[in-house]
């Protein structure tokens, strides 16, 4: 069966060049994909054809990612990002939607989603943290430059913003069986994307900023607890970043969620794409048909 096209889209958005991908029916339900760092709505390239005969797909790019513009005055914050995202909704006329959650994105769309949680009709989590006791291991290094954010500690985190760094993000903790998967396209076409100046400087404040997104967890908590999305979590284990344990700890508010964990890690969709669409589609057929 022939898959569905994936246009590759722009408008203006406040006067910022907006990129975006899409795919299926202008009058499907809709599935919106926040991306996560150090990506784009590259990361779900594969996984809008496979689901867009029944549902139409958005992946924008933010700001300062992708193929988007860099506007000069633009709040690059967590809540900056979470306004752009409501801005782009009501741009595209977008009244209902389920929202797949994943890394960075799961704080951005978790912000748009308490802004208007009538609009929020599921949830697709996948690697996605808002649990302090249960971060990684690899959140230390932040954690130690929160607590003395020297320049010296500063210039650590912005060597991470590198093509190497980008390809340590991309491969984390797999297993070798499954790294060879990961397609090196992801950290050779990000870094180009990522490397000037005043990008490679936004990367760094987001860095900067997860400080002060650990204030909001308890209001992202808060949010599932009032509100109980229907809600599936597909979660890759091997991840320094989002162990076993932070996959588990949603279902302390969300204790009618739909849990399964893959052998896989942070990237669990470019190593069990056909997994996470089986139980895409299951999940969305039941809750946002």
């Amino acid at each position: 069966m022939a898959l569905p096209p994936i246009h590759h889209r722009t408008l203006d958005l406040d006067g910022v060049e907006v990129f975006y991908r899409e795919a299926g029916p202008a009058d499907a339900p809709v599935v919106l994909l926040p991306h996560g760092y150090p990506s784009s709505s590259f990361q779900y390239r594969n996984y809008l054809p496979a689901l867009a005969d029944r549902w139409r797909l958005i992946a924008p790019d933010y700001p300062g990612f992708g193929y988007s513009g860099t506007p000069e005055h633009f709040d690059y914050s967590f809540d900056g990002y979470a306004g752009f995202l409501e801005r782009f909704t009501q741009a595209l006329g977008l009244t209902r939607y389920a929202l797949y959650l994943h890394d960075y994105g799961s704080q951005i769309g978790l912000r748009l989603a308490i802004r208007a949680p009538e609009r929020v009709a599921a949830l697709i989590l996948q690697n996605g943290d808002i649990y302090e006791d249960v971060l990684g291991p690899k959140y230390q290094a932040l954690k130690a430059y929160w607590a003395n954010p020297s320049a010296a500690a500063r210039e650590k985190l912005a060597g991470a913003v590198s093509e190497e760094g980008f390809r340590d993000e991309f491969l984390g903790e797999v297993a070798p069986h499954l790294a060879s998967r990961i397609s090196p396209d992801l950290w050779k076409l990000s870094w180009p994307l990522m490397r000037t100046p005043k990008r490679r400087e936004i990367a760094v404040g987001l860095m900067e900023g997860l400080k002060e997104n650990l204030g909001w967890f308890p209001r992202y908590q808060a949010y599932l607890r009032e509100h109980r999305p229907p809600t599936l979590i597909v979660w890759g284990p091997q991840d320094g970043y989002m162990p076993e344990a932070s996959a588990r700890a949603w279902l302390r508010d969300l204790p009618d969620a739909e849990l399964h964990l893959l052998e896989g890690g942070h990237w669990a969709l470019e190593t069990n794409l056909e997994e996470i669409v089986a139980l895409s589609r299951d999940f969305l057929g039941r809750v946002h048909p």
